[in-house]
């Protein structure tokens, strides 16, 4: 009795988020494209904004003259309204990156419908007209793509990852993933928030070094906007 159980509820989870996840990242896959005739990266960001690192960053990508898209925990963001104005003064793309950062695996229905409506309003407050949309851990349920298409919004994921949340990992590293792993067109997922010790610290450091390489290089750097122009 207790393995059919087990059995059933393996296969309530398999419908409700595993399954959905997986297609949802295989339409992404088939579904990319690159329309720009030039060398280009996509820097973005997830779990901020964060008082202490995203300023940092931001004067970084400023000294650069990078716009980069910045996908937010709503709740984060109204606690940091000053670094979003700063955002939208500097010409940057803020998404949203959910409202409290729960993993979608996990939550109902009801509180699917409750995280995308409160994180679309409090951006709204906050005067951000959003328009992407990144899922936590890229992990998303059976209701994800209705609460997405409700909201108008277009779902984003990643090409590369350098596991700058990493507790052991160190700037270096996080540098040589990479400047290895990125190529024309790829979209690359960071983060100026959350992380263990002090990690974004890590990642600022990272781009200290690996953003002079990639200009030498030749590349420029766009938004999600310029992305699905």
């Amino acid at each position: 009795m207790l393995l059919k159980i087990i059995v059933i509820l393996v296969i309530i989870l398999l419908c409700y988020s595993i399954v959905p996840t997986y297609l949802y990242k295989l339409q992404y896959k088939l579904t990319k494209k690159n329309n720009s005739k030039d060398k280009v990266l996509y820097l973005t960001f997830d779990d901020g904004p964060d008082e202490k690192y995203t300023p940092c960053l931001l004067d970084l990508l400023k000294k650069h003259n990078i716009r980069a898209t910045f996908f937010m925990v709503a709740t984060f963001a109204k606690e940091n309204t000053i670094i979003v104005n700063r955002m939208k003064e500097e010409g940057h793309c803020i998404g949203l990156h959910s409202y409290e950062h729960k993993n979608a695996l996990y939550q109902s229905k009801s509180y699917t419908s409750y995280d995308f409506e409160q994180s679309v309003k409090t951006m709204e407050k906050l005067g951000v007209d959003v328009k992407f949309y990144r899922p936590p851990w890229g992990h998303c349920n059976i209701f994800t793509n209705h609460e997405v298409k409700k909201h108008n919004l277009i779902k984003v994921l990643w090409d590369v990852m350098a596991q700058d949340w990493e507790k052991n990992t160190t700037s270096h590293v996080i540098c040589d993933k990479l400047l290895r792993r990125s190529k024309d067109g790829s979209i690359i997922c960071l983060h100026d928030g959350r992380g263990k010790d002090e990690a974004p610290s890590r990642t600022i450091k990272a781009l200290e070094k690996a953003i002079p390489i990639w200009e030498k290089e030749g590349y420029k750097f766009l938004t999600m906007e310029d992305y699905y122009e």
